[in-house]
């Protein structure tokens, strides 16, 4: 078993560019109902991981600051409280299920950093999930025989 397997692709995870502004961020995070998203460089490389809690210690930071003015802020003036790292696509699964017991996704990247997609923590627990289901009703079958 891979990394691969489990891979939701870029083409199907939603992100945002290094170059967004605060209001691009909460808006693409509101729309698809995310509460963290990967920020990804021009250059296509994984730079972060951005969560809600990020942006609403920041606005609390900043009382100052209106939702209108949300649009001059840019995403880069935000700190980050959690560094989530990515896994290499050749990692072992060790390392995936590591970084995964932290984290609701571990982005995945390629051997130039380039950011090819994210593995979700839900996904590998719904295959171990079928795994240990198929198990047990394999012991029940030998038990019955």
């Amino acid at each position: 078993m891979n990394i691969a397997f489990f891979l939701l692709p870029k083409q199907e995870v939603v992100s945002v560019s290094e170059e967004a502004t605060l209001r691009q961020t909460l808006e693409r995070m509101e729309r698809h109902r995310y509460t963290a998203v990967p920020v990804i460089s021009e250059k296509g490389e994984y730079k972060a991981t951005v969560t809600e809690g990020d942006l609403l210690w920041y606005l609390k930071a900043n009382p100052d600051l209106s939702f209108d003015q949300l649009h001059r802020v840019p995403l880069g003036e935000v700190p980050l409280r959690l560094n989530n790292l990515p896994v290499r696509i050749d990692a072992n699964m060790v390392d995936l299920i590591s970084l995964a017991k932290t984290q609701n996704f571990v982005p995945v990247v390629d051997d130039m950093n380039h950011f090819i997609g994210i593995v979700r923590r839900s996904d590998i627990i719904d295959y171990t999930e079928k795994l240990l289901t198929a198990a047990t009703h394999e012991k029940s079958l030998i038990r019955e025989a």
